[in-house]
């Protein structure tokens, strides 16, 4: 059996208005290797670029890795590490009996979780982390580049 590979995996989400025209980007690293991910959006909202960050960088991953992900995104990280489980319990409804909002990137990103080893951490944003600094910086180059 293969050896998984361990990967960093830093996202940030950026949205001009909430709802406006939004980015995102991944930073993925390996290995002393990095690659470089982002992409826009019309009109969205800032968390659904936030977990457009982590889904995107996840989804270019081609076999089981051990994955640290980094994010500023209070709303992903707890989603993920503690709201998540009842949400699928109670048929991903949230504790009001709403639909959870942005259900199908939920969905994805779960589903692709179940795949990686993953280790969730949260970094305050804007505080001079550099790989958080870099991917903020990413994602609103991509808003522009949108606008272009």
């Amino acid at each position: 059996m293969q050896e998984k590979k361990i990967v960093e995996l830093y996202v940030d989400g950026a949205c001009r208005g909430n709802p406006g025209p939004g980015g995102w980007a991944a930073l993925l690293r390996f290995s002393g290797v990095e690659k470089v991910l982002k992409g826009a959006v019309a009109n969205t909202t800032n968390n659904r670029m936030e977990l457009a960050a982590a889904i995107e960088g996840l989804k270019v991953l081609t076999r089981p890795c051990i994955v640290s992900i980094y994010t500023d995104s209070e709303y992903v990280q707890k989603g993920m590490t503690q709201w998540i489980k009842k949400w699928r319990l109670n048929q991903w409804r949230n504790g009001d009996n709403k639909p959870v909002k942005n259900l199908e990137l939920w969905q994805e990103l779960d589903a692709l979780c179940r795949y990686h080893d993953i280790a969730w951490h949260w970094v305050r944003g804007h505080s001079g982390h550099p790989e958080n600094e870099r991917v903020d910086e990413l994602a609103r180059r991509a808003i522009d580049e949108l606008n272009q």
